[in-house]
Protein backbone atom coordinates (compact mmCIF):
# COMPACT_ATOMS: atom_id res chain seq x y z
CA UNK A 1 0.00 0.00 0.00
CA UNK A 2 1.54 3.54 -1.08
CA UNK A 3 1.89 6.38 1.67
CA UNK A 4 -0.95 8.25 0.55
CA UNK A 5 -3.26 5.92 0.85
CA UNK A 6 -2.32 4.98 4.26
CA UNK A 7 -2.98 8.25 5.13
CA UNK A 8 -6.40 8.33 3.23
CA UNK A 9 -7.21 5.78 5.03
CA UNK A 10 -5.99 6.71 8.91
CA UNK A 11 -7.70 9.96 8.49
CA UNK A 12 -11.23 8.22 7.79
CA UNK A 13 -10.83 6.01 10.57
CA UNK A 14 -10.41 8.76 12.96
CA UNK A 15 -12.55 11.27 11.78
CA UNK A 16 -15.54 8.84 11.78
CA UNK A 17 -14.39 7.54 15.04
CA UNK A 18 -14.76 10.99 16.18
CA UNK A 19 -18.65 10.68 15.06
CA UNK A 20 -19.18 7.80 16.96
CA UNK A 21 -17.98 8.42 20.02
CA UNK A 22 -20.78 10.75 22.28
CA UNK A 23 -17.97 12.12 24.86
CA UNK A 24 -17.91 15.45 23.85
CA UNK A 25 -14.20 16.01 25.08
CA UNK A 26 -13.18 12.58 23.33
CA UNK A 27 -14.99 13.45 20.47
CA UNK A 28 -14.24 17.23 19.88
CA UNK A 29 -10.10 16.07 20.54
CA UNK A 30 -9.95 13.13 17.90
CA UNK A 31 -11.82 15.56 15.34
CA UNK A 32 -8.95 17.69 15.54
CA UNK A 33 -6.68 14.99 15.15
CA UNK A 34 -8.56 14.29 11.87
CA UNK A 35 -8.03 18.04 11.01
CA UNK A 36 -4.08 17.76 11.68
CA UNK A 37 -3.79 13.89 9.95
CA UNK A 38 -6.20 16.21 6.80
CA UNK A 39 -3.13 18.69 6.63
CA UNK A 40 -0.77 15.70 6.76
CA UNK A 41 -2.38 14.39 3.76
CA UNK A 42 -2.13 18.06 2.03
CA UNK A 43 1.67 17.86 2.60
CA UNK A 44 2.03 14.11 1.32
CA UNK A 45 0.09 14.92 -1.98
CA UNK A 46 2.05 18.47 -2.38
CA UNK A 47 5.73 16.54 -2.15
CA UNK A 48 3.99 13.48 -4.74
CA UNK A 49 3.35 16.39 -7.05
CA UNK A 50 7.14 18.01 -6.69
CA UNK A 51 8.57 14.40 -7.24
CA UNK A 52 5.77 13.70 -9.82
CA UNK A 53 4.47 11.00 -8.20
CA UNK A 54 0.54 9.70 -9.23
CA UNK A 55 -1.67 9.63 -6.67
CA UNK A 56 -5.20 8.50 -6.16
CA UNK A 57 -8.22 7.52 -3.93
CA UNK A 58 -7.95 3.98 -3.83
CA UNK A 59 -9.11 2.58 -0.45
CA UNK A 60 -9.00 -1.05 1.30
CA UNK A 61 -12.27 -1.80 3.16
CA UNK A 62 -12.42 0.34 6.54
CA UNK A 63 -14.50 -1.11 9.40
CA UNK A 64 -15.10 1.45 12.60
CA UNK A 65 -17.77 -0.45 13.85
CA UNK A 66 -16.74 -1.17 17.66
CA UNK A 67 -18.77 -2.04 20.54
CA UNK A 68 -17.57 0.28 23.30
CA UNK A 69 -15.41 3.60 23.04
CA UNK A 70 -12.30 1.41 24.44
CA UNK A 71 -12.48 -0.58 21.60
CA UNK A 72 -12.29 2.08 18.80
CA UNK A 73 -9.28 4.09 20.66
CA UNK A 74 -7.42 0.46 21.02
CA UNK A 75 -7.93 0.12 17.33
CA UNK A 76 -7.11 3.77 16.33
CA UNK A 77 -3.52 3.04 18.27
CA UNK A 78 -3.07 0.25 15.74
CA UNK A 79 -4.07 2.31 13.13
CA UNK A 80 -1.68 4.81 14.02
CA UNK A 81 1.07 2.67 14.61
CA UNK A 82 0.60 0.49 11.49
CA UNK A 83 1.11 4.09 9.87
CA UNK A 84 4.17 5.11 11.25
CA UNK A 85 6.08 1.99 9.42
CA UNK A 86 5.82 3.75 5.77
CA UNK A 87 6.90 7.17 6.79
CA UNK A 88 10.05 8.05 5.24
CA UNK A 89 13.34 10.03 6.75
CA UNK A 90 13.52 13.92 6.33
CA UNK A 91 11.22 17.61 8.21
CA UNK A 92 7.44 16.42 6.75
CA UNK A 93 7.60 12.77 8.53
CA UNK A 94 9.49 13.98 11.98
CA UNK A 95 6.78 16.32 12.20
CA UNK A 96 4.06 14.03 11.30
CA UNK A 97 5.57 11.15 13.14
CA UNK A 98 5.84 13.83 16.43
CA UNK A 99 2.23 14.87 15.52
CA UNK A 100 0.82 10.70 16.01
CA UNK A 101 3.13 10.06 18.97
CA UNK A 102 1.12 13.11 20.68
CA UNK A 103 -2.05 11.20 19.30
CA UNK A 104 -1.26 7.79 21.15
CA UNK A 105 0.01 9.52 23.65
CA UNK A 106 -3.50 11.69 24.62
CA UNK A 107 -5.46 8.08 23.44
CA UNK A 108 -3.13 5.96 26.22
CA UNK A 109 -4.34 8.85 28.58
CA UNK A 110 -8.05 7.88 27.49
CA UNK A 111 -7.53 4.32 28.16
CA UNK A 112 -5.86 4.27 31.52
CA UNK A 113 -9.32 6.35 32.71
CA UNK A 114 -11.98 3.82 33.04
CA UNK A 115 -14.50 6.73 33.24
CA UNK A 116 -13.45 6.98 29.16
CA UNK A 117 -15.43 4.19 28.59
CA UNK A 118 -18.67 3.70 27.45
CA UNK A 119 -20.93 1.88 24.75
CA UNK A 120 -21.24 2.73 21.26
CA UNK A 121 -24.59 3.26 19.77
CA UNK A 122 -23.76 4.84 16.56
CA UNK A 123 -24.61 1.72 14.26
CA UNK A 124 -26.87 0.23 16.44
CA UNK A 125 -29.38 1.26 13.65
CA UNK A 126 -32.36 2.56 16.23
CA UNK A 127 -33.14 4.85 13.74
CA UNK A 128 -34.32 7.97 16.28
CA UNK A 129 -32.82 11.33 16.05
CA UNK A 130 -32.30 13.12 19.48
CA UNK A 131 -35.96 13.27 21.19
CA UNK A 132 -37.32 14.13 17.66
CA UNK A 133 -41.17 12.64 16.99
CA UNK A 134 -40.73 12.33 13.53
CA UNK A 135 -42.72 9.89 11.30
CA UNK A 136 -41.55 7.41 9.05
CA UNK A 137 -41.95 9.95 6.03
CA UNK A 138 -39.77 12.22 7.65
CA UNK A 139 -37.37 10.03 9.13
CA UNK A 140 -36.60 8.39 5.44
CA UNK A 141 -36.76 11.74 3.67
CA UNK A 142 -33.90 12.74 6.39
CA UNK A 143 -31.78 9.62 6.10
CA UNK A 144 -31.60 9.44 2.27
CA UNK A 145 -30.15 13.05 2.57
CA UNK A 146 -27.56 12.41 4.90
CA UNK A 147 -26.00 9.30 3.07
CA UNK A 148 -26.36 11.14 -0.17
CA UNK A 149 -24.85 14.26 0.99
CA UNK A 150 -21.86 12.77 3.56
CA UNK A 151 -20.53 10.97 0.27
CA UNK A 152 -21.26 13.86 -1.77
CA UNK A 153 -19.23 16.18 0.63
CA UNK A 154 -16.23 13.38 0.90
CA UNK A 155 -16.53 13.16 -2.60
CA UNK A 156 -16.26 17.18 -2.97
CA UNK A 157 -13.29 17.34 -0.30
CA UNK A 158 -11.46 15.28 -2.56
CA UNK A 159 -12.19 17.01 -5.72
CA UNK A 160 -11.43 19.83 -4.47
CA UNK A 161 -8.17 18.90 -2.35
CA UNK A 162 -7.11 17.44 -6.14
CA UNK A 163 -7.42 20.42 -7.86
CA UNK A 164 -5.78 22.84 -5.33
CA UNK A 165 -2.71 20.91 -5.46
CA UNK A 166 -2.63 20.91 -9.29
CA UNK A 167 -3.40 24.55 -10.03
CA UNK A 168 -0.75 27.61 -9.94
CA UNK A 169 -3.23 29.59 -9.64
CA UNK A 170 -3.60 31.61 -5.99
CA UNK A 171 -7.52 33.05 -6.49
CA UNK A 172 -7.84 29.30 -7.32
CA UNK A 173 -5.94 27.71 -4.56
CA UNK A 174 -7.77 30.44 -2.14
CA UNK A 175 -11.11 29.34 -3.47
CA UNK A 176 -10.61 25.67 -3.34
CA UNK A 177 -9.95 25.60 0.36
CA UNK A 178 -13.08 27.87 1.27
CA UNK A 179 -14.96 25.19 -0.49
CA UNK A 180 -12.57 22.39 1.37
CA UNK A 181 -13.23 23.92 4.84
CA UNK A 182 -16.90 24.17 4.24
CA UNK A 183 -17.21 20.42 2.55
CA UNK A 184 -15.32 19.53 5.78
CA UNK A 185 -18.07 21.70 8.47
CA UNK A 186 -21.05 19.81 6.27
CA UNK A 187 -19.71 16.38 6.56
CA UNK A 188 -19.24 16.84 10.45
CA UNK A 189 -22.75 17.92 10.53
CA UNK A 190 -23.91 14.80 9.02
CA UNK A 191 -21.79 12.33 10.09
CA UNK A 192 -22.87 13.06 13.62
CA UNK A 193 -26.27 13.24 12.75
CA UNK A 194 -26.11 9.94 10.97
CA UNK A 195 -24.56 8.67 14.21
CA UNK A 196 -26.99 10.08 16.31
CA UNK A 197 -29.81 7.82 14.36
CA UNK A 198 -27.32 4.70 14.50
CA UNK A 199 -26.32 4.77 10.78
CA UNK A 200 -23.04 5.62 10.82
CA UNK A 201 -21.22 4.22 7.57
CA UNK A 202 -17.83 5.22 5.66
CA UNK A 203 -18.78 6.67 2.30
CA UNK A 204 -17.96 4.69 -0.69
CA UNK A 205 -14.50 5.15 -2.51
CA UNK A 206 -14.58 8.15 -5.13
CA UNK A 207 -14.10 7.25 -8.86
CA UNK A 208 -11.11 8.74 -10.92
CA UNK A 209 -13.45 10.01 -13.16
CA UNK A 210 -14.75 12.21 -10.64
CA UNK A 211 -11.76 14.12 -9.85
CA UNK A 212 -9.59 14.07 -12.86
CA UNK A 213 -10.50 16.90 -14.55
CA UNK A 214 -9.89 17.43 -17.94
CA UNK A 215 -12.28 20.41 -18.89
CA UNK A 216 -12.32 23.25 -16.32
CA UNK A 217 -14.86 25.21 -17.50
CA UNK A 218 -17.61 22.14 -17.55
CA UNK A 219 -16.35 21.08 -14.29
CA UNK A 220 -17.19 24.50 -12.88
CA UNK A 221 -20.20 24.98 -14.55
CA UNK A 222 -21.54 21.10 -13.16
CA UNK A 223 -20.38 22.23 -10.12
CA UNK A 224 -22.61 25.31 -9.71
CA UNK A 225 -25.53 23.15 -11.19
CA UNK A 226 -24.53 20.33 -8.67
CA UNK A 227 -24.73 23.20 -5.80
CA UNK A 228 -28.60 24.50 -7.15
CA UNK A 229 -29.94 21.01 -6.72
CA UNK A 230 -28.03 20.62 -3.11
CA UNK A 231 -30.05 23.68 -2.25
CA UNK A 232 -32.88 22.36 -3.57
CA UNK A 233 -32.74 19.20 -1.52
CA UNK A 234 -31.84 20.82 1.73
CA UNK A 235 -35.39 23.67 1.09
CA UNK A 236 -37.22 20.01 0.46
CA UNK A 237 -35.58 18.11 3.12
CA UNK A 238 -36.25 21.51 5.52
CA UNK A 239 -40.10 21.37 4.10
CA UNK A 240 -40.49 17.20 4.39
CA UNK A 241 -38.95 16.95 8.25
CA UNK A 242 -41.12 20.17 9.29
CA UNK A 243 -39.62 20.09 13.13
CA UNK A 244 -38.11 23.68 13.88
CA UNK A 245 -34.75 22.57 15.30
CA UNK A 246 -33.95 20.55 11.78
CA UNK A 247 -35.93 22.88 9.49
CA UNK A 248 -33.93 25.96 11.09
CA UNK A 249 -30.32 23.63 10.41
CA UNK A 250 -31.15 22.90 6.95
CA UNK A 251 -32.27 26.28 5.90
CA UNK A 252 -28.74 27.22 7.34
CA UNK A 253 -26.88 24.46 5.12
CA UNK A 254 -29.05 26.09 1.91
CA UNK A 255 -28.13 29.42 2.76
CA UNK A 256 -24.42 28.25 2.97
CA UNK A 257 -24.58 27.09 -0.19
CA UNK A 258 -25.89 30.16 -2.34
CA UNK A 259 -22.02 31.93 -1.17
CA UNK A 260 -20.51 28.21 -2.62
CA UNK A 261 -21.97 29.30 -6.19
CA UNK A 262 -20.43 32.34 -5.74
CA UNK A 263 -17.31 30.81 -4.97
CA UNK A 264 -17.45 28.86 -7.68
CA UNK A 265 -18.69 31.68 -10.31
CA UNK A 266 -15.01 33.24 -9.39
CA UNK A 267 -13.04 30.53 -10.63
CA UNK A 268 -15.05 31.10 -14.51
Amino acid sequence: MNLFQTKHELWLHILFSSFAIKDPVIKEKLYEMSQIAFRHLKWIAKEYRSENNYYNYKRNEISIKHDDVFKTLAHLKECLHNSQKNYHDGELFFRIRKDENYFISVIDSWLNDLTCNAPITAFNKALKYKDKELDTRQRDALILFLFEETYKEYELIFIYFYMQNYTDSLLHFDVYQDLVDESHFHLKSFGNMLAELGLLAIPREIHEMSYKITDLKTFILNGINEELNAKEECRKLAQAVNEPELENFFNFINYQENYHIELMKKLL
